[in-house]
């Protein structure tokens, strides 16, 4: 039988009753309907193991991306390290720039100095309470100077170069003939200024004062 008597005899089979097809093509479709049913049994077989590969393989990525995620947090911890280890030494800088409790009257003896050298006359240096803060405290002193303008700027700038924290804020200058003098009551020279401010400066507070100046925990109630 040649293939153009198999094509023929093809198109005239009858799907419903294959007792009536040739042996040729009853062996072929036993064997067809044999390798669909082991392809269909394979896949079956396979489909779970396809699944677990998959499974396995989104796994894989997800722990990728999280190990990628976790290599970069531990790059940035040392550099937050590092950024932390710099304030802290910047801190550690800034907090011996602050005077003891022993050391403040040095402090303000120093500032008077400064006065001293820039030439200006002292109407009123009047240090103020404290004022307490985490770890620090404020110390205000109010001043009252008289002089030229460029003492004033000398006396600023050798106040800011001390080795301990001194600010000069809230300052107001005016002409010294503007105001009376509390303490003299003569008219300065027209050409001479009047300074008033506060110098603050800073102190640390040791151990003690913190502990004391924290809140006592209110007693529970039973």
């Amino acid at each position: 039988m040649n293939l153009q008597e198999a094509i023929d005899q093809l198109n005239t089979l009858d799907i419903n009753n294959p007792g009536a097809w040739p042996g040729w093509a009853r062996r072929a479709a036993v064997v067809l309907a044999a390798v669909v049913l082991v392809l269909a049994g394979l896949w079956f077989w396979v489909k779970p193991v396809y699944e677990q590969i998959e499974s396995a393989r989104n796994k894989e990525q997800s722990l990728l991306q999280e190990l990628d995620g976790k290599q970069r947090k531990v790059a940035a911890l040392d550099a937050y390290k590092a950024q932390l280890a710099e304030m802290e030494r910047q801190f550690g800088d800034m907090l011996r720039q602050l005077p003891s409790r022993a050391e403040v009257a040095n402090l303000l003896t120093d500032i008077s100095q400064k006065r001293v050298e820039s030439g200006l006359e002292e109407e009123l240096f009047q240090p103020e309470p404290e004022v307490p803060k985490e770890f620090y405290a404020e110390i205000p002193n109010k001043i009252v100077l008289v002089g030229h303008y460029h003492q004033m700027g000398d006396f600023v700038s050798a106040v800011a170069a001390l080795p301990r924290i001194v600010t000069v804020e809230n300052v107001d200058i005016r002409a010294a003939g503007a105001a009376s003098n509390a303490r003299n009551s003569d008219k300065k020279p027209a050409t001479q200024l009047r300074l008033t401010g506060t110098a603050q400066t800073y102190r640390y507070l040791d151990d003690e004062e913190i502990a004391a100046a924290k809140p006592t925990p209110a007693p529970r109630r039973r």
